[in-house]
């Protein structure tokens, strides 16, 4: 990559949302629509290319990598029948309009549970926010730069967004309830939208975005996953009613008072910082259990060696329950496989959770972990994820790790070549020589036409 590994902008510490309305003298200060509609987002630091470009390829490799999930050729299938257009899908054959195309992106990279995110979102922006550019027919005519900048626009928009709904609403809705906002602002700055017309864009992907419950998926491990997709297209699709004359309610998220003083700082705290990085293609929820039992470094990989594997989390965590996933989202959303694959395979990969799933010596590691939560844990999620593990073998020795977190977040983040790792380790099998000539497009892309970067996201050989 053309930058260092550490960069050095100085990442702001998370913070949670201030619950009480902003101070009379705060009150003065522009609104939160007018913010996201003058945002000069050309302005862009070095550290804030770099990083753009560190996502753009984390989700292209994720992308590519999930070609090989059944959901891919499914979403592919529904479009180009449901969604007729002239535009191409990502990593797919077939065209779709701006809303397939949306639609398709969104469910393709959100089929394998490894894209970046955000912990006081405890979701996904990056998901919903390529797909939503890569849907528009003027993406096609912008520099490397200005597609940067519009994707950097997004995660600071969507990131609020979720934050704020968050804050705001008692249950806990997937990715896409607000992402698709993140994309209706990027939609309505692409195509010029005056003041009033964001207004209306941003209150229709609130209104529309899929207010789907999370833990119902994650007790429920489908293809229904994270709502991205649904979010992706639902972003799109407001913007385009919007700029026809469809009135929408005001977004909440944006113009309630309670919210304002999270969208102030737009401009001089940047969440495209606090986003994280996953290191393997499993909920980040499971992510600290594998941390942990890696750390142990002596502990046996035979399951006939070990008696019980003990993973103490946060409650949340052990939700991830299924024990013998039967399908690739099942894995997924498993914390049992997922400590079953680090133990038996040495890492989480794209084989553990796709083609493994019939595997006996995974299924017998999987069947001895037991899942415990502590109120410590507990009281530091969302935006701290822990666990630790505790092996005890048929000899008797227990094995005992230190608490983990997950690798990638912003104070403990995957360096430079880590990302390059993890974008090689998912593409390369999928696009082949194609995945080094794209990364060297995506690393160099503020000085290039987006075209270049099109011209390598077809279908793969």
């Amino acid at each position: 990559m053309s930058a260092p590994d550490c960069l050095s902008h100085a990442i702001p510490t998370p913070h949670a949302l201030p619950t009480s309305h902003a101070p009379a003298e705060d009150r003065l200060a522009p609104a939160p629509l007018s913010l996201i509609h003058d945002y000069d987002e050309t302005r862009l630091s070095t550290e804030q290319l770099h990083q753009a470009k560190r996502c753009l390829l984390d989700l292209l490799g994720v992308a590519a990598g999930a070609t090989r999930t059944p959901l891919a050729a499914k979403a592919a299938r529904y479009v180009t029948r449901q969604h007729g257009g002239d535009l191409p899908l990502l990593f797919a054959s077939g065209t779709a309009s701006s809303s397939g195309v949306a639609l398709q992106g969104g469910w393709l990279i959100d089929a394998l549970d490894a894209h970046d995110g955000q912990v006081l979102t405890k979701g996904h922006a990056g998901v919903a926010l390529l797909p939503g550019l890569l849907a528009l027919p003027e993406t096609r005519q912008l520099s490397g730069h200005a597609f940067l900048a519009l994707l950097a626009y997004g995660y600071e928009v969507a990131t609020r967004a979720g934050i704020a709904l968050h804050a705001q609403s008692p249950d806990y809705h997937t990715s896409g309830a607000w992402n698709a906002l993140g994309v209706a602002a990027v939609t309505a700055r692409l195509r010029g939208f005056d003041r009033e017309t964001l207004h209306h864009a941003l209150g229709i992907a609130e209104f529309y975005g899929p207010r789907s419950q999370m833990m119902r998926c994650i007790d429920h491990p489908t293809m229904l996953k994270d709502g991205s997709g649904w979010g992706a297209m639902t972003g799109i699709s407001a913007a385009l009613l919007a700029e026809d004359g469809f009135t929408g309610a005001p977004a909440l998220t944006v113009t309630a008072p309670e919210v304002a003083a999270l969208w102030q700082d737009l401009g001089q705290r940047h969440y495209l910082f606090e986003q994280y990085f996953k290191a393997y293609p499993v909920c980040r929820w499971a992510q600290p259990a594998v941390e942990a039992v890696l750390s142990l470094a002596d502990a046996a990989r035979e399951p006939d060696d070990i008696t019980r594997i003990e993973i103490i989390t946060f409650h949340e965590g052990k939700r991830l329950h299924v024990t013998h996933p039967a399908t690739t989202e099942q894995a997924q959303y498993s914390l049992p496989w997922s400590v079953a694959c680090a133990l038996g395979r040495g890492s989480v990969d794209v084989e553990g959770v796709c083609d493994a799933l019939d595997d006996a010596g995974l299924k017998a590691l999987a069947s001895k972990v037991m899942i415990e939560e502590d109120a410590a844990f507990n009281a530091r999620f969302p935006a701290e994820r822990w666990a630790r593990a505790r092996i005890v073998l048929t000899n008797g020795a227990v094995l005992e790790s230190a608490d983990h977190e997950a690798l990638g977040n912003p104070d403990k983040p995957l360096t430079d070549a880590q990302v390059l790792a993890k974008y090689q380790a998912l593409a390369e099998p999928v696009l082949g020589d194609r995945a080094a000539r794209l990364r060297d497009v995506v690393m160099d892309l503020e000085s290039r036409p987006v075209s270049e970067l099109l011209a390598l996201l077809g279908a793969p050989a």
